[in-house]
């Protein structure tokens, strides 16, 4: 969240009659293009650790578009990209091991120092009143598969003429890959192939 938009939050906390502008009714959406929100897209990402415990990471700075129609929900398209580069946990030696080179010039375990975009575009929707079926391309370490997400309808509607007053929704998504399907497969069983993935998307028109 840009430095401007915490000083309008900040005065619309103050006000009494503030309300919250996200509305859970699906009918806030007007539908048509939008634009993620890089600042508040996050695709978190957790697997197993030796057996002793789950191990999260993340993934921001997320661009691309989503359009939908609200009258007709399963025509809607989702085209985004993810910075792997951008890749974030808690141990710095960790993100520093991710992003390192190949030892001795060899393949690197996880994504090297300069690994491509991650990109995932739609190829079909199945709506279920607030829920939906996302079935896209993923493409990822340069492998595409197709990945199938759970998606759920967050919120919609305006934010405050303080804020920009322009148009937002939002969705939860979860789904799982392995990560061996995508060339990653250093250190399987040990540390886990299965990787689950909670997404929280936000779009902006």
């Amino acid at each position: 969240m840009r430095l401007m938009n915490f000083a309008a939050l900040a005065l619309l906390a103050t006000t009494a009659a503030a309300q919250v502008p996200g509305s859970r009714n699906p009918a806030a959406i007007s539908g048509g293009t939008y634009t993620a929100d890089p600042e508040h897209t996050l695709v978190t990402w957790t697997l197993d650790h030796l057996g002793f415990s789950p191990y999260t990471g993340i993934f921001g700075s997320v661009t691309g578009t989503l359009t939908l129609d609200p009258n007709n929900p399963n025509a809607a398209k989702v085209d985004v990209t993810i910075p792997v580069a951008k890749v974030t946990t808690a141990s710095s030696g960790l993100t520093q091991h991710l992003l390192r080179p190949g030892k001795d010039g060899g393949k690197p375990d996880f994504f090297g120092p300069a690994p491509a975009d991650a990109h995932f575009v739609s190829t079909r929707l199945v709506t279920s009143g607030q829920t939906a079926k996302l079935t896209g391309d993923f493409t990822f370490n340069g492998v595409t598969r197709p990945v199938t997400l759970d998606v759920t309808f967050y919120g919609a509607g305006k934010t405050p003429p303080q804020m920009g007053g322009k148009e937002n929704v939002g969705f939860r998504a979860t789904g799982t890959i392995r990560r061996s399907d995508f060339g990653l497969g250093f250190g399987v069983p040990i540390v886990g192939d299965e990787v689950k993935l909670e997404i929280a998307a936000a779009f902006v028109k």
